[in-house]
């Protein structure tokens, strides 16, 4: 039987006051172009310049496959970092053309509320959505709920529940954190000590400029022979997530390389090291003797010596980056770090309890509805996880909210429809959905979610959140996710 459909809230949110989604629009883009792409073909042109094909699916017998044609290669997502205020990231180079303001919508009506009850609830009752289906829809304008069915409904998220993760941590540390890996030389000089910070995209060649930055430092000190030990002891509890060893994520630990992969990928599933701190570690150790500093013997695992001074440093990106990086890909290792982030801001352990409560916490902060919310992970694959579609929604519009700029890149790092990401085989160019929906993928057997934002055919932008489980078709259950968010960007022509 279906669900009854809630009554759409009278009366605006009243954290979002009343600002204009123009506005919005254009703060999000800055000096960008200013009007709305008429057209996916042309919408197309401008986002596919760069596109690239990477595909595969994001979980091993647990989750179905989300496949990645990512728009851009680079790591961030496509964003650059610099020359913003402290609190204002720029958005990724795809926001112009997808959230851009809102030219002459002449002779276009958005579908109104009533209006939306009647396109949305037959969709929402197609078989292909299994047993259970809520929905929330909201003007991110206004914060007002245009649409609920199941709004308070707890439902297993998948990965849906990044956007929770990511927000907490923004919201946390804010967009230009980042976060430190270092070397530090012992007291007697005779230890030198990789110290994990727990960044996840530190990688092979940020490693061979920390060994370089070293090698010049201890140089320069008169430094002879060192004993290399690493510590990673910033992290506490199981480094397995409870899904065991798995093709799409690594033991978590605060100090790894290229997410422990052994394949050479950067995303997607790929075999996984069972040691991601050793083997960065021994690579670290060939790449000083490369730079010319004995270290005697392989690394061991050991805890910074009292006394220790910082010889050389590497900086992440910053954590806008990082989260559209996580978003764009699905990318769990960043997750559960972005999670860990948030618990060591907390002052909670560094482990998937500790994570828990700090991201529950920082969210709760924020105002959002957190009624049978249990955030059991950052990366959602613990079933455990449960969120409700209304949450999901509203921290969608939270991050349209002009008094919240540090969550910005959760929008700007979503997936765009057919181009990018987790969406890029998704849609096609002939669907009016296609570059204007961004929206965050879900996926497990028997549960699927599609979380983002549409611009709408009367130039309003919304924000909304579909959750199904007990799918039994997962291409069905896609396709009749991607269906509802069309149907948001359609509205009356």
């Amino acid at each position: 039987m279906a669900e009854p459909v809630r009554k759409p809230t009278e009366e605006p949110l009243s954290r979002w006051g009343r600002w204009k989604a123009p506005q919005y629009l254009g703060h999000v883009i800055g000096s960008g172009n200013r009007r709305l792409v008429a057209g996916s073909a042309v919408l197309g042109l401008v986002v596919a310049a760069g596109a690239v094909l990477a595909s595969g699916p994001w979980d091993s017998g647990q989750r179905k496959a989300e496949r990645d044609r990512a728009a851009v290669r680079q790591h961030s997502g496509g964003a650059h970092h610099q020359g913003t205020a402290p609190d204002e990231p720029e958005p990724a180079p795809s926001a112009p053309a997808v959230l851009g303001a809102l030219g002459d919508t002449a002779g276009l009506t958005p579908t109104g509320a009533k209006g939306l009850e009647a396109v949305l609830t037959p969709l929402l009752d197609a078989p292909e959505l299994g047993t259970v289906r809520t929905a929330v829809v909201v003007d991110a304008a206004t914060g007002k709920q245009l649409y609920a069915r199941g709004a308070g409904t707890p439902m297993t998220p998948a990965s849906t529940v990044k956007i929770a993760t990511t927000a907490a941590a923004l919201s946390a540390l804010g967009p230009r954190h980042r976060i430190a890996t270092t070397v530090r030389l012992s007291p007697d000089s005779r230890t030198l000590t990789l110290v994990g910070g727990g960044d996840p995209t530190l990688d092979g060649t940020a490693l061979r400029a920390l060994a370089a930055d070293t090698a010049r430092s201890l140089r320069d000190a008169g430094t002879g022979p060192v004993e290399l030990t690493y510590d990673t002891s910033l992290y506490s509890g199981p480094a397995l997530h409870p899904i065991g060893p798995n093709e799409n994520i690594s033991p978590v630990s605060a100090l790894m390389a290229g997410e422990g992969r052994l394949d050479g990928s950067d995303r997607g599933p790929a075999p996984r090291t069972d040691d991601p701190a050793g083997d960065a570690a021994r690579t670290f150790a060939g790449l000083l003797d490369d730079a010319g500093v004995d270290t005697r013997s392989e690394p061991a695992s050991a805890r910074v010596a009292a006394g220790s001074r910082t010889v050389a440093t590497h900086l992440s990106k910053p954590l806008s980056a990082i989260v559209e990086r996580a978003l764009t890909n699905s990318d769990n290792d960043i997750a559960e770090a972005l999670a860990r982030q948030t618990a060591l801001k907390a002052g909670e352990p560094a482990s998937f309890a500790g994570s828990r409560r700090a991201v529950t916490a920082r969210l709760k902060a924020l105002g959002l509805p957190l009624g049978g919310a249990d955030l059991a992970d950052g990366s959602g694959l613990d079933r455990a996880d449960k969120v409700t579609a209304g949450l999901l929604a509203e921290l969608l519009a939270l991050a349209a909210d002009p008094d919240h700029p540090e969550l910005r890149p959760v929008l700007t790092g979503l997936p765009v429809a057919g181009f990018s990401g987790t969406l890029g085989d998704r849609y096609t160019a002939r669907s009016a959905g296609t570059g204007l929906i961004r929206a965050k993928t879900g996926t497990l057997t028997g549960v699927n979610s599609l979380a983002g934002t549409v611009v709408d055919a009367g130039g309003r932008l919304l924000t909304f959140a579909f959750l199904a489980s007990g799918t039994t078709s997962p291409g069905g259950a896609q396709a009749s996710l991607d269906a509802l968010a069309t149907t948001l960007a359609e509205g009356t022509r």
